[in-house]
């Protein structure tokens, strides 16, 4: 069932005029459009009101007034036809900090951070290798988690949506690392002056056909979503032209499809046949990251 065909809930009741009461309306609306209702009404509350979850929690005698009561109705609508949370809250969690988020950028799951880990462990592992670039950058959470936690790392990051660029920037802002990290606005490793240490991508990598039928392709870009018949169109660009960005004895990691595990690779090893290749998995056992050691 596609989100717009869902059961919208029944709002037409009174305004809720209590925290507690709010709660128990969000966990009824969202029950049928959410696999965790409570949780994602308890998360607009604190949103609206300004609080953290555990205090709107502990406070259900809390009033509520008309205006928020209206605005919180109004985003459990938007949440029933299936407009993702993190964009109505506007931000979403990642490697245990808070980023800005809009429809402008892809929302960043939690299996990138995989991708991180490892630029992570391999920085800290060569600490002469201080260079690092993030192609298609989006929302900037794998340049400035990396930033982030390796202070002396200077960071390229690139994108070809400016309007992604300049959530980016925001969140560098944010995090205190806009010294550390440089935007660029480009297609895929055109705009990368020079060569780096450490190259990393989150890339579109889902195939045309099969965006077709995901719910997801209904809110977030297409543009960060659509990686061509196959899903490998971009990821095989850029390891075209990445033997000329990658410092000798560099890092790539480039994040793919569970379906891609035996694709990916072979394509590395076309452009990179002197390097070590692999294919790291995810929590779940798919493959997710693609490692080439030159």
């Amino acid at each position: 069932m596609k989100p717009n065909d869902w059961p919208r809930p029944d709002l037409t009741a009174d305004l809720p005029a209590s925290l507690g009461a709010a709660l128990t309306e969000g966990r009824a609306a969202l029950a049928e459009h959410s696999e965790s209702p409570g949780r994602e009404a308890q998360i607009l509350l604190a949103h609206l009101t300004g609080q953290p979850r555990a205090w709107v929690l502990a406070h259900p005698e809390a009033p509520l007034n008309a205006l928020l009561a209206t605005a919180y109705r109004a985003a459990l609508r938007r949440r029933a036809l299936g407009e993702p949370l993190p964009y109505l809250v506007g931000e979403w969690e990642f490697y245990a900090r808070p980023f800005f988020l809009d429809p402008n950028v892809l929302i960043f799951r939690p299996e990138t951070e995989l991708l991180v880990e490892t630029g992570l462990n391999w920085l800290k592992a060569h600490p002469a290798r201080r260079t690092a670039a993030d192609i298609g950058t989006g929302s900037g959470v794998i340049a400035i988690a990396l930033a982030i936690q390796i202070e002396d790392l200077s960071v390229t990051a690139i994108d070809i949506s400016e309007a992604a660029l300049a959530l980016a920037r925001r969140n560098a802002e944010r995090h205190a690392v806009e010294q550390q990290v440089a935007f660029a606005q480009g297609d895929l490793l055109a705009a990368l002056p020079t060569p780096v240490d450490l190259l990393c991508a989150n890339l579109p990598y889902i195939p045309t056909a099969t965006l077709d039928t995901l719910p997801v392709a209904q809110f977030e870009p297409r543009l960060a979503l659509d990686g061509g018949p196959d899903g490998l169109r971009l990821i095989e660009r850029l390891l075209a032209d990445a033997p000329a960005k990658l410092n000798p004895g560099g890092l790539a990691l480039l994040e793919i499809e569970a379906g891609q595990g035996e694709s990916a690779p072979a394509i590395a090893r076309q452009y990179f046949p002197q390097a070590a290749v692999e294919v790291l998995p995810d929590l779940a056992g798919h493959p997710r990251l693609l490692v080439v050691q030159i």
